[in-house]
């Protein structure tokens, strides 16, 4: 995808429903980090039919910040350990590319910190300042979606605490009540024996993923998707299909 950046305050927000005040069909699309600002393209074209919230990573930039300054990088399961002076990095970057990608959509972009929505999280202390997401319906979001705008959301929860963007992404369209989740990244889809498949079952995903065939970012992202797709949603990842 090719980023074609709008500049903010350009023309008209236009309306978040049809005439009639019929509700769209709602999408959660997370995009990753190294793709956030080509996404731009994709959300515009979703919003044309759709109500869209966005959830975006940084991991780029916050692996990139964090040795820039000295400072460990460290996973666990695919999982950013986050100290105190990550945090910092992991706020500053996440606040660096909600503002390139809210310029990049153009005037319908709401950006926002998940902590100051009040998203919650429960604390997983063995990944330090990490929290596992809980469901929810910010109503700033609910608000900006009825003013037709587009929701674009950065994974921290109250405390604040580092959040999994892909993780954040399923507990806003759990508590949305979202019909889909796309998580769009810089891999085609899910890769079996060095090939994209086109659908991956929920159960075999999960013996794929307890075998130890999956490594680094894919596992959080496969196993949001999971969730998502037994929660009931359509959940896709680029051009594979998680079924529930």
């Amino acid at each position: 995808m090719t980023a074609h950046p709008i500049p903010v305050g350009a023309g008209p927000v236009p309306p978040a429903a049809p005439p009639g005040g019929a509700a769209k069909p709602l999408i959660v699309l997370k995009c990753g980090g190294a793709v956030a600002k080509d996404a731009a393209e994709a959300i515009l074209a979703l919003a044309a039919a759709h109500d869209v919230v966005v959830v975006h990573g940084a991991g780029p930039q916050i692996s990139a910040e964090m040795e820039r300054r000295g400072l460990e990088v460290r996973f666990v399961n695919g999982r950013r350990y986050t100290t105190a002076a990550a945090l910092e990095v992991v706020r500053e970057s996440l606040a660096e590319v909600n503002g390139a990608l809210c310029s990049a959509i153009g005037p319908r972009a709401a950006g926002f910190m998940g902590d100051e929505l009040g998203l919650e999280a429960a604390q997983v202390s063995k990944l330090g300042l990490v929290g596992d997401p809980l469901p929810s319906r910010p109503a700033l979001v609910l608000s900006a979606l009825r003013e037709g705008r587009i929701p674009v959301v950065a994974p921290l929860a109250k405390g604040p605490l580092n959040v999994n963007a892909d993780e954040a992404a399923v507990a806003l369209a759990a508590g949305l009540g979202a019909e889909r989740i796309l998580f769009v990244t810089d891999v085609p889809g899910v890769l079996v024996d060095g090939d994209v498949v086109s659908s991956i079952g929920a159960d075999e995903a999960d013996r794929l993923l307890d075998d130890g065939t999956f490594q680094g970012g894919i596992v959080p992202k496969l196993q949001a998707a999971v969730r998502a797709a037994r929660l009931g949603m359509r959940a896709e990842i680029g051009e594979t299909v998680v079924l529930g």
